[in-house]
């Protein structure tokens, strides 16, 4: 078997470690040609030193000064900057990328890898919400191969038809379900919301996340990025997706046919099941997840979201509606907010206090290009920043 050629962007975070573990499983399928990190330096050279790839990826010089010194008598190539992510993205070694950078950052390696045709498993949420048109357009264009790592798109990939071509109605499809656990808040009185500590927001009841993404989770911003993504993703509009409340995380999305049939995917919360499937679709392979046991399971749940508990989810909807770089927008005020809220200086509920006031400030803006969504972008952290320093 000629091996697959991968380049992970962002291994030392959670989606990077699972999909290492899965490929350390296959020595002869996998073979790793770059590995990208930012921070965690020690944690990116044990991984260089584990699996040995031509090129190890850092943002800043002295990160790469760091770990090139860390990885003395390896034969691996360190490089720094977002030119170097693109770079090993597009390589023509390279059959597939792992784009799991969090955040804006991971944008630009994601649309160089779809511009050189490469088979993109897409765990960025940002490069759909930040640039979704311009990104698919990249796909089409470029001939690339796009397969979602978020369980949720992943789920819903996997109970779509075969031949699925982007036309909902063509295919007998009513609408896609996307399931949210409700994180840690969901039987939280809303009043007392205002009091929640960023320990309490990170202790997400079923995942293991980092932390951006686990305040994410339980503002469920991540529920709302993931609707933005599915519109890209399946060409659906806003209302032909529903967001669900399953509590289980069991069931990690559905699909409903105009016969009445809903057909959904069912795992144990674990992100190895979704990253194997795309790693060896149309194949698969185990991937060392637990057997799903439903007789121990017992119940699932489900119940609708709390728009005053969850006023993010709104925020989301109303973004995508709007159209433009409004979803950009929300994004980057999100990032703001909730690095603002780890450090304290943001309570909870400010978090959706300034989406919405960062919105309300820049009003509808087009997109015409990449550009204008970057100068959007940092308009809004600018923007962000300045309600977030007015309100403390």
């Amino acid at each position: 078997m000629t091996p697959q050629i991968l380049t992970i962007l962002g291994s030392t975070g959670t989606i990077g470690v699972n999909t290492l573990d899965v490929v350390a499983r296959y020595p002869e399928r996998f073979r790793i040609f770059a590995l990208s990190g930012a921070q965690q330096i020690d944690k990116l050279a044990e991984q260089c030193r584990q699996f040995q790839p031509r090129y190890a990826v850092v943002l800043e010089a002295d990160k790469a000064g760091q770990l090139q010194k860390r990885l003395s008598g390896c034969d691996i190539e360190v490089l720094y900057g977002v030119e170097a992510l693109e770079h090993i993205s597009a390589a023509p070694e390279v059959d597939s990328v792992m784009a799991a950078i969090v955040g804006a950052a991971g944008l630009r390696p994601a649309l160089a890898a779809a511009r050189a045709g490469k088979r993109i498993l897409l765990a960025n949420k940002e490069t759909l919400v930040m640039a979704g048109e311009f990104f698919m357009d990249a796909v089409r264009e470029g001939c690339a191969t796009l397969l979602p790592i978020d369980s949720e798109h992943n789920a819903i990939f996997q109970s779509m038809p075969d031949a699925y071509d982007g036309n909902l109605k063509v295919h007998g499809v009513r609408r896609v379900l996307l399931t949210a656990s409700g994180g840690p808040f969901r039987n939280r009185t809303v009043e007392t919301l205002a009091t929640v500590t960023p320990e309490e927001a990170i202790a997400h009841p079923n995942w293991v996340m980092g932390k951006k993404i686990s305040v994410d989770s339980a503002t469920m911003m991540n529920k709302g990025l993931e609707v933005i993504e599915a519109h890209w993703l399946f060409n659906a509009k806003p209302d032909e997706i529903e967001v669900v409340i399953h509590p289980q995380s069991i069931i990690h999305s559905m699909v409903e046919y105009q016969d009445g049939s809903v057909i959904a995917q069912l795992s144990n919360p674990d992100m190895r099941t979704p990253i194997a499937h795309a790693l060896a679709y149309p194949e698969r392979i185990q991937c060392g997840v637990p057997w799903l046991e439903l007789a121990k399971i017992g119940t699932l749940t489900f119940e609708n979201p709390d728009p005053a508990r969850f006023p993010c989810l709104g925020l989301a909807f109303d973004a995508l509606r709007a159209g433009g770089a409004a979803t950009a927008i929300l994004n980057a005020a999100n990032e703001v907010a909730v690095a603002a809220f780890l450090d304290h200086r943001l309570s909870y509920s400010g978090i959706a206090a300034t989406l919405r006031a960062t919105l309300e400030s820049i009003g509808s803006r087009d997109a015409g290009n990449l550009d204008d969504l970057f100068i959007a972008d940092q308009d809004a952290r600018r923007v962000a920043t300045e309600i977030i320093a007015t309100a403390s």
